[in-house]
């Protein structure tokens, strides 16, 4: 499609891929898939080593030394573009509401894993999409038609029977797990306004933000830990950057409706993990309201692809008739 890789139209391919099925294409899709494949295992062993160092640390020094790390990582991706832009990001004010949602976000989660199992507390994060759509509803106007509504309501059936509100789950961590996972969607919903700000400003502010968490959450509790886990804290961090960039480098090579869905793999490691590391396995409820998650997810994803494919076509045809024009 070579006409639209001119003007806006070369914007379009950039964020939703070519509709050619070109080798190419098939190449960068394939790479795609790999790199999300990675990210999300890279995500699952880090929350694996959240959860085992939470049981011996406070969350205020696993937010202090892991963001320690990631910001000696990232440190020379700020200089190469530049301390002073990094510095003065735009739109400072929702800038900082982004880094205090994200903040938050991860200390409820390492929170709720201290009492809950891995795959619980996972499941009931992968409802942050559902709550993405409403809020993007709330907040930015964007319009729901009855079959998003028929999904998120599907969701919340998941979120519910995951909980199960009769029964001993229904608790303080799991309402930890459901406030952790509404944050990470207010910050996805931020980031939706702060397109144009470079991804490094985004995780290197992310990161001092959770680093000053960690330093208000140290009174709280402080374990001297030992050289061996130490470097575990700090390795946390390093995994998890390298996690954020393998799922922002999926998501340029291939299309999101292609890589998105492979990121409920996190369930399956979840369960794989939770069972061997920690002996959790979880409740038929759970495993039922997992599949509603997921399917909701999947029915929003697919969605949202017909009505980018439905908005791109015309603008490919006007573009086509202009230049043969």
């Amino acid at each position: 499609m070579r006409i639209a890789t001119r003007g806006g139209l070369g914007q379009w391919k950039r964020a939703f891929g070519t509709l050619s099925p070109d080798m190419t294409t098939r190449n960068a899709s394939l790479a795609g898939i790999a790199m999300m494949l990675i990210g999300i295992l890279l995500f699952s062993l880090n929350d694996v080593m959240g959860k085992w160092l939470v049981a011996t640390y406070t969350v205020g020094q696993l937010l202090l030394i892991r963001s320690l790390a990631a910001l000696v990582v990232i440190l020379p991706f700020v200089i190469k573009q530049g301390v002073h832009r990094t510095l003065r990001p735009e739109r400072p004010g929702l800038q900082a509401l982004r880094v205090l949602f994200s903040s938050g976000e991860v200390a409820l989660f390492y929170l709720a894993v201290t009492y809950l199992p891995l795959a619980d507390a996972m499941t009931i994060w992968l409802a942050a999409p559902v709550w993405v759509v409403i809020l993007a509803a709330l907040l930015l106007g964007e319009r729901i038609d009855g079959r998003r509504w028929l999904a998120i309501a599907l969701g919340f059936a998941g979120v519910a029977v995951s909980l199960n509100p009769s029964g001993a789950s229904f608790s303080m961590p799991a309402l930890i797990a459901l406030l952790g996972s509404f944050l990470f969607a207010a910050m996805m919903i931020a980031g939706r306004r702060l397109r144009g700000t470079p991804d490094v400003t985004l995780v290197a502010w992310q990161t001092v933000g959770a680093l000053l968490m960690g330093l208000a959450l140290l009174p709280f509790g402080w374990v001297t830990p030992s050289l061996r886990d130490t470097a575990l804290l700090a390795l946390l961090g390093i995994v998890a950057m390298g996690a954020h960039i393998c799922v922002t480098r999926s998501l340029k090579l291939a299309e999101a409706s292609v890589v998105v869905p492979y990121q409920y793999t996190l369930i399956v490691w979840a369960l794989v993990f939770g069972w061997f590391v920690f002996g959790d396995w979880p409740t038929p409820a759970m495993l039922c309201g997992a599949a509603l998650i997921v399917a909701a997810g999947l029915v929003l994803l697919v969605l949202e692809r017909r009505a980018t494919v439905a908005t791109y076509k015309p603008v490919v045809k006007a573009a086509t008739i202009r230049q043969q024009g």
